[in-house]
């Protein structure tokens, strides 16, 4: 077993001069297409997250200026920074994209290189299909730095497939365009979420660039964050699946990482509170009729764990009225706090030394 030495993570300054963003501690929600809109941003913000970033906005819709694109491209006030990310393969458009969101008050801007999605790398050739063509990604990046004096950063995967593991080729491209800071989702495209995050390959990212690194992937506890920063030598991580249902997350992440010091999640009265905190803002943001449709994923992975839970969210699934879905909620969470119910969540820390690594 290895020992840890805390902090395991330093401050991280993101790009250079005024724009410079600062994080105390480089923990980083991940972008994620359906989940991270602004009401969810807001409250992982509220709660403790260093750095949220909006979902994938496509260029080309910014620059048409969709109402629901610039809806999802709005940016959460206070409380640290925001960063928009974008996704397209033109350059043009990106660039121009890159000023809107930045106009909107984007603190930063990422660039999508790591969308396995058919329709975005297959039918668009963006996000990791780009990854494939180091010339057109090169103009990219440079054209979206040039573009705005907030730091440009790069989220991307290893490369396409197992035979061409261009990530480090790609962010020395991408330093050399100015980008500030880089980010590796330790799986290929075609693996899409499949298989195990490889960490150690992001060994050799940060070894081909000087700017920061981030590491990505299956992030799900504050033990798996150390392990990933000890195999990649990354700067800071991002989590994605592993705030499902758990705001709170990151700010457990970011605070074990600098002290070695694990914070409890809230208790179950707690996490109701959270819930119906979520859910009034997502009706409020997207409408009755969108809001509780768009917060059944969001119920489902706050109630996992819990006894019932299943039949709960059948239930829910059946409602379409807001009041009733609240009704409902307060139904199935009350008897539960009453009798002191602990959720068991398969995610829930490790207490063992998370790093079971040979020295």
């Amino acid at each position: 077993m290895s020992s840890l030495t805390f902090p395991l993570i330093k401050p991280v300054t993101i790009g250079t001069g005024s724009r410079a963003v600062q994080l105390d501690a480089p923990v980083i929600l991940a972008p994620l297409s359906g989940v991270t809109d602004l009401p969810f941003r807001a409250l992982a913000k509220s709660m403790g997250a260093p750095l949220v970033v909006s979902e994938m906005i496509a260029s080309w819709a910014m620059v048409r200026e969709n109402r629901n694109t610039m809806r999802m491209a709005e940016v959460v006030a206070g409380g640290g920074p925001s960063s928009v990310q974008l996704a397209g393969c033109e350059p043009e458009a990106m660039a121009a994209a890159a000023r809107i969101a930045v106009g909107q008050g984007a603190d930063l801007i990422d660039i999508n290189f790591g969308c396995p999605v058919k329709k975005v790398a297959i039918g668009q050739t963006a996000g990791s299909a780009l990854m494939r063509d180091e010339a057109l990604a090169g103009r990219i990046l440079a054209a979206t730095v040039r573009a705005v004096e907030v730091p440009v950063t790069l989220k991307m995967r290893m490369g396409w497939d197992r035979e061409s593991l261009n990530a480090p080729a790609l962010a020395r491209i991408a330093e050399d365009a100015g980008i500030a800071m880089v980010t590796v989702h330790g799986r290929t495209r075609q693996q899409f979420y499949q298989g195990v995050a490889d960490w150690d390959f992001i060994a050799e990212v940060k070894q081909a660039v000087r700017i920061p690194v981030i590491v990505n992937g299956d992030i799900t506890s504050e033990g798996k964050a150390a392990e990933a920063l000890a195999r990649s030598g990354a700067d800071g991580v991002m989590i994605g699946r592993g705030a499902y249902g758990r705001p709170w997350f990151l700010a457990q992440v970011a605070h074990y990482l600098q002290t070695g010091e694990r914070i409890a999640p809230p208790g179950l009265a707690g996490q109701k509170a959270v819930l119906l905190r979520h859910y009034a803002h997502v009706v409020a943001h997207f409408g009755e009729r969108a809001g509780v449709r768009l917060a059944r994923k969001h119920i489902a992975w706050y109630s996992h764990g819990l006894r019932g839970s299943a039949a709960f969210r059948a239930q829910m699934n059946r409602l379409d009225e807001a009041d009733a879905v609240i009704g409902l909620i307060n139904s199935f969470y009350d008897p539960l706090i009453e009798a002191g119910f602990v959720r068991q969540d398969e995610l829930a820390a490790d207490m063992a030394d998370p790093l079971a690594i040979a020295a």
